[in-house]
């Protein structure tokens, strides 16, 4: 999640000043409904929603008018894929209360990725573990509640 993603239409359906654009994903447990923003009469964009796993969802381009019925104009398929933020994000969320996870901070120190680079990583690890699947009694400090 959180890229832009930028809608074609076609030609008979150009964005007029009172239609109003909308992209709902409809995956296997969540959905989202995302506005849009026209680019150019032929162009909209959005940002794609987070999601809670990496699997191919059904995107549907809705428009909607005042004293009219929302019309489906348009659908796609998705795909929400796995990277290195997911990744890092189940490992931590796994080793949650393990000491021997910090050897994920050691490995950073040791390969001295440009600080650019981390701040953009820890933003989509962040974004990632929003929308982890964990248990309701999950807390950062693992299941040994003594830990100070």
């Amino acid at each position: 999640g959180d890229s832009v993603i930028t809608v074609q239409l076609s030609e008979e359906d150009k964005v007029e000043d009172d239609v109003v654009f909308y992209l709902v994903f409809t995956g296997s447990t969540v959905q989202h409904c995302t506005s849009t923003r026209k680019i150019n009469p032929g162009s909209l964009e959005t940002i794609s929603p987070g999601h809670d796993c990496c699997e191919t969802v059904k995107v549907a381009l809705c428009a909607s008018r005042e004293g009219h019925p929302v019309l489906v104009v348009a659908e796609e398929s998705f795909q929400f894929v796995q990277d290195e933020a997911y990744d890092a994000a189940q490992f931590l969320a796994t080793c949650a209360g393990n000491q021997q996870a910090l050897n994920f901070t050691r490995f950073l120190d040791r390969s001295r990725p440009p600080a650019a680079d981390v701040d953009f990583l820890d933003e989509k690890v962040a974004l990632a573990f929003r929308h982890l699947k964990l248990p309701a009694e999950w807390n950062v400090l693992g299941a040994d509640q003594s830990l100070t």
